[in-house]
């Protein structure tokens, strides 16, 4: 039986890689973006199991009004995929107060907004799975990223909250959290401010190295193929019990073992001190 798939910022990169392999598979796909227009060719292949819908996901009205849309146009939704999200590189200190708000509204605030226009019908039928692109970012810190990895944080923490709220009403949540991958995130997505000489050693050094993931960076690093994620999230959805985090790409299972094992090996060390507060 097809799918309904509600998928937000599918322009290009890993959105309309998800786009592709549903509607490739006879599943049918509500693709928003700020500007759709980019994937009217594909509307005239696919008229009767696509509907292209403009969205702001910053605006919350605009979600409610995008997810009513969908469910005139296929009766229900089963899966949303929350991927709409970019980043910016600059230091703490000189990255200008809008530009970090601006990072958090789309990539946390937006997924708030679309994830609650999209639960009363979840919880209606009792059936949905909510799949959040957050990131390894939001295992570990990397200088430069700081409004993005808190974002980043901040929806897999709002996943691991939201996943116990709606387990009753039998509604999955599965934050994905890949590593690097072969999208247009390091190219024009993305601003790198003027850095300081001050900061030249950590954020200018992380700069250089973002601007080298080219395609042959991130196979070489062990990063994801942006076309096999579909079929991963096909596998999770038909899961019984799936993941509430999981891990995309070995350089991101890499990673995230690292980011573990310094935070058990610092704990481990400050035990004394921590232990030192208790009543």
């Amino acid at each position: 039986m097809s799918k309904v798939w509600f998928i937000t910022g599918t322009s290009r990169g890993l959105g309309r890689a998800l786009v592709d392999h549903a509607l490739a598979q006879g599943d049918k796909v509500v693709a928003t973006a700020r500007n759709p227009k980019v994937l009217e060719p594909l509307q005239a292949q696919y008229p009767d199991t696509l509907l292209l819908y403009p969205l702001d996901v910053t605006d919350s009205s605009a979600a409610r009004a995008a997810v009513s849309a969908a469910l005139d146009k296929f009766d229900h939704i089963d899966l949303l995929v929350n991927n709409a999200g970019y980043a910016n590189i600059a230091s703490v200190e000189h990255m200008a107060e809008e530009d970090f708000r601006a990072q958090v509204d789309t990539n946390f605030f937006g997924v708030v907004n679309v994830t609650k226009a999209v639960l009363p019908h979840f919880r209606a039928r009792r059936a949905g799975h909510i799949f959040q692109v957050s990131s390894i970012a939001s295992r570990g810190g990397t200088p430069g990223l700081s409004a993005y990895q808190a974002s980043k944080f901040a929806v897999s923490g709002f996943s691991i909250s939201l996943a116990a709220e709606v387990a009753p009403f039998n509604i999955k949540v599965t934050s994905l959290e890949p590593g690097a991958m072969q999208t247009d995130w390091m190219g024009s997505s993305m601003k790198v401010h003027d850095i300081d000489e001050a900061y030249r050693e950590t954020v200018g050094s992380i700069a250089g190295h973002v601007g080298n993931l080219d395609s042959g960076g991130v196979a070489a690093s062990g990063g994801s193929d942006i076309a096999k994620i579909g079929s991963v999230i096909e596998t999770l959805y038909k899961a019984d019990d799936p993941p509430v985090r999981v891990l995309l790409g070995k350089d991101a299972v890499n990673y995230g073992q690292h980011f573990s094992q310094q935070q058990a090996e610092s704990d481990v060390r400050w035990k004394e001190l921590s232990e030192s507060t208790s009543v």
